[in-house]
């Protein structure tokens, strides 16, 4: 999403997830964690690992998505470390332990759908007197958006929220 946002050529390099190919040497000499996403830049042949790290390297290549200067650029920081700490892991685990786990586990599945809802309700506070996370369009709503809009496989509706559903369809709305 980043790169599109960007305007930036790229190419995608698909990674057979169920062959296990980002457990090959030749992956894990790109990201020693052995996970998605990477990229490689092709004008110096700098390798970038981890979501956020790649969307802070593009946004600092084109100076665009990530101000410059503080308090804006500390307020993009925070909301992104926001999803990164926050959004992602709690909805990662909760779309497992719902979802995947063939024994339920109520205690787990409850514990993670009720703060990724408290970290809805964060984000739909934070909307409620500005358009985007931190005033202009930036990576940390990219980042937080990629995260939320899949809240089905969650189970955890933004229902009622409606700071945060507006954010939603406007993501959604764009190119």
């Amino acid at each position: 999403v980043t790169l599109e946002e960007l305007e930036l050529d790229y190419e995608v390099y698909p990674i057979n997830l169920g062959k296990a190919e980002q457990k090959t040497q030749g992956f894990i000499a790109l990201n020693p964690n052995d996970r998605i996403p990477v990229i490689k830049d092709r004008e110096n042949d700098h390798v970038v690992f981890e979501s956020g790290a790649i969307m802070i390297y593009l946004a600092e290549k084109t100076g665009r998505l990530l101000p410059a200067k503080e308090p804006q650029r500390s307020r993009v920081i925070q909301w992104l470390m926001f999803q990164m700490g926050g959004i992602g892991p709690m909805m990662g685990q909760a779309n497992v332990f719902y979802r995947y786990f063939p024994e339920k586990l109520q205690l787990a599945i409850d514990r993670y759908q009720n703060e990724t809802r408290r970290l809805f309700e964060v984000l739909n506070v934070a909307l409620q007197d500005r358009e985007w996370l931190a005033d202009d369009f930036s990576i940390a709503d990219i980042a937080n958006w990629c995260w939320v809009r899949t809240y089905r496989w969650s189970g955890v509706s933004p229902d009622g929220l409606e700071n945060l559903d507006r954010w939603l369809n406007q993501m959604s709305e764009r190119p």
